[in-house]
């Protein structure tokens, strides 16, 4: 099972000095009933993406809590065994959780399929809806189109093996 583990890019050089994304438990995204409900679609790539931009935002939420942050969005996508993913009780049913699972253990970066970096072109976007969450969470529409406009930077693909650069 693929599940899509959100990070920053200091977070991203702390699982690379370590080995492993964690310590657990954590917070990960990936294809849940609820995701599949609410995007209403059986192609398992056009799930799985949901998935990761779902990771993507939480990951902008990260960036928002730390001004010291990079403004690039990270996302690790990591292959973990069938039952390692579990509904995330401390999520509610609102859409902000669709998707979101709770792993127990620290994930050892050698299980990552790929990981998911915003180009340098988005920082500034990145950086404008770090800014906007909180009024955008509050409703106000003006705020909600500045942090979905980070949403329209595909996040670049990378290896495993590219990490140290990312983090140089």
């Amino acid at each position: 099972m693929r599940v899509y583990v959100p990070l920053t890019l200091s977070g991203l050089a702390a699982a690379h000095g370590a080995g492993e994304v964690g310590p657990g438990p954590l917070t990960a995204y990936t294809v849940t009933p609820g995701l599949r409900e609410w995007y209403a679609s059986d192609d398992i790539e056009e799930l799985e993406y949901a998935a990761l931009n779902r990771a993507a935002a939480a990951s902008l939420r990260m960036i928002a809590g730390d001004p010291d942050e990079a403004r690039r969005r990270v996302v690790v996508a990591v292959e973990v065994p069938e039952g390692a993913a579990v509904p995330d009780p401390g999520q509610g049913p609102g859409a902000a959780s669709l998707g979101a699972v709770r792993i127990a253990a620290p994930l050892p970066l050698a299980k990552a399929a790929a990981v998911h970096v915003d180009a340098g072109d988005a920082e500034k976007d990145v950086a404008a809806a770090a800014a906007a969450l909180g009024a955008a969470d509050l409703g106000d529409d003006d705020a909600l189109f500045i942090v979905d406009g980070a949403g329209y930077h595909e996040l670049l693909w990378f290896g495993v093996q590219e990490i140290p650069q990312l983090i140089g």
